[in-house]
């Protein structure tokens, strides 16, 4: 999962940043609202975290650009703004959760994955194919109630293709789910981890899949007595 945090406070963000990518996601920072206009009309980002009091451009009015360009990213706005009518004007404008400065790290960590799941179209707190389950709170993977040990950047690849299970996932997008402007992924690295990924999926039934010149998908090995998938 990649986010985008639009905070002009450096402390602040640099201590978000290592809490998030801490957490295994693709990180972003942009530290006004120009920036964040243009990062918004050039990737793909899952979440964003944005502030209201940035400079050049207001929190508010970079929601509603974003809008208006019909893109529905996920929007939390996270701000030391908390009048009534200041909640009620950013939701109204279509942040989809607004979060009062100072908080609780927790409750912070725990809203993003709401919204989170909610963008990905699960209501419910865990996702199972076939013996494997993800749980979505804890960003989790086990078999029962054995966790299966995965490290975090496999985590945030297996993740993604987890929630779109049998479905074949672009390069591309793969890519961009696990980046940020800062880092360079290659096609190879890519590759190497999702080897890696089917050695610890094998013994659970499940594999990653490639889709030549497009992509990679998760499906089921045929000897755990289930019918592979074709690529959608």
């Amino acid at each position: 999962m990649r986010l985008l945090l639009v905070e002009d406070n450096e402390a602040l963000a640099e201590g978000l940043i290592a809490i998030l990518r801490g957490s295994g996601y693709a990180l972003d920072w942009v530290s006004d609202g120009a920036s964040a206009l243009a990062a918004l009309s050039t990737e793909r980002f899952d979440l964003v975290v944005l502030d209201l009091n940035l400079p050049e451009i207001d929190g508010l009015d970079v929601l509603k650009t974003i809008r208006g360009r019909q893109n529905r990213t996920a929007v939390l706005i996270l701000t030391a703004r908390g009048a009534p009518e200041e909640r009620v004007r950013g939701l109204d404008l279509g942040a989809d959760d607004y979060l009062t400065k100072p908080f609780d790290i927790g409750e912070f960590e725990a809203r993003i994955r709401v919204l989170l799941r909610r963008q990905a179209g699960h209501r419910a707190s865990s996702v199972t194919f076939g013996r494997v389950t993800l749980d979505l709170t804890s960003r989790t993977f086990s078999v029962g109630d054995q966790p299966i040990d995965i490290p975090a950047r496999e985590v945030a690849l297996l993740e993604t293709l987890f929630l779109r299970a049998g479905k074949v996932v672009a390069k591309e997008a793969i890519m961009q789910s696990l980046t940020g402007f800062d880092e360079d992924l290659s096609a190879n690295a890519i590759e190497q981890y999702v080897s890696r990924l089917r050695r610890r999926l094998a013994p659970h039934g499940l594999t990653v899949k490639t889709a030549r010149g497009i992509g990679y998908y998760l499906d089921r090995l045929p000897e755990s007595g289930e019918e592979g998938l074709a690529p959608a």
